[in-house]
């Protein structure tokens, strides 16, 4: 387990229990108490945590991990849906993404597929985002126009949330959306665990023809603090296997199409 696999396995456990010892965490993690003291020493560098004598707490009730640190979990299944998503773009499109873990895999699957980076009379592809590692991880490997919203940056997720942003989201027309989520349900829709990402989200899904939900299997029929859409508002769930059948033909039955990766 590399260093920031294990950090995002102590920010977990932190999570859940609010405080654990070295030798607990140690054992967990099944590596040494001296990688553990040095784990823990460098979190509280970085605000992360709180040291205490043998231990570590969590610095505060709800835990929004900061981008960096969660990409290791469900890694494989995210790729495979970034894969399957990235399928679902036209070439000489609107694309619109949103931010995550998710969504990086989707950013990095649209980036290396030659038929969207062809440039000139309408076949270029266009994506609008307001998450600057997305814009960055395109920038970088494509020849794709980027179209980024304004806002305050959130450090948890690199997105970029409020009313400057909204300005230019009100003035956009999306072919399609491909949304991250934090929650999907079919009774309660899609939401996400901070506002500001919500009401940003809800712009662009206001403003696309076509709605695609990018979820992992441990995001279905979980709830999360506020809203993004109803469940009507989605055409199409990009999931991974590990779904429960039965979940997945609720969603069908409401109406959304259903893509296993």
């Amino acid at each position: 387990m590399d260093r920031y696999a294990r950090w995002n396995a102590l920010l977990e456990v932190l999570a859940e229990s609010g405080r654990v010892t070295v030798e607990d965490a140690a054992e967990r993690l099944d590596v040494s108490q001296a990688t553990i003291r040095r784990d823990f020493d460098q979190l509280a560098q970085q605000q992360m945590i709180t040291r205490t004598r043998g231990g570590a707490v969590a610095n505060g009730v709800s835990y929004d991990l900061p981008l960096r640190y969660k990409s290791a979990k469900h890694s494989a299944e995210k790729q495979r849906i970034g894969e399957a998503a990235a399928n679902l773009v036209v070439p000489g499109t609107v694309v619109g993404l949103n931010g995550g873990t998710t969504m990086t895999e989707v950013a990095r699957a649209l980036a290396v597929r030659p038929d969207l980076n062809i440039s000139g009379d309408g076949a270029q592809l266009t994506v609008v985002t307001n998450a600057l590692n997305i814009a960055n991880e395109l920038l970088v490997r494509s020849r794709m126009k980027i179209v980024v919203a304004g806002g305050v940056v959130r450090p948890q997720s690199f997105e970029l949330v409020g009313p400057l942003g909204g300005a230019l989201l009100k003035e956009v027309t999306l072919d399609i959306v491909l949304l991250g989520v934090d929650a999907l349900d079919v009774e309660l829709g899609a939401a996400a665990h901070h506002e500001g990402e919500a009401a940003m989200n809800s712009l662009m899904v206001a403003r696309a023809k076509r709605v695609v939900v990018i979820a992992d299997s441990s995001k279905l029929g979980g709830h999360a603090f506020a809203r993004i859409c109803p469940i009507s508002k989605v055409e199409t769930l990009v999931t991974d296997s590990g779904a429960p059948p039965e979940l997945l033909d609720a969603f069908r039955d409401a109406g959304v199409q259903v893509v296993c990766a």
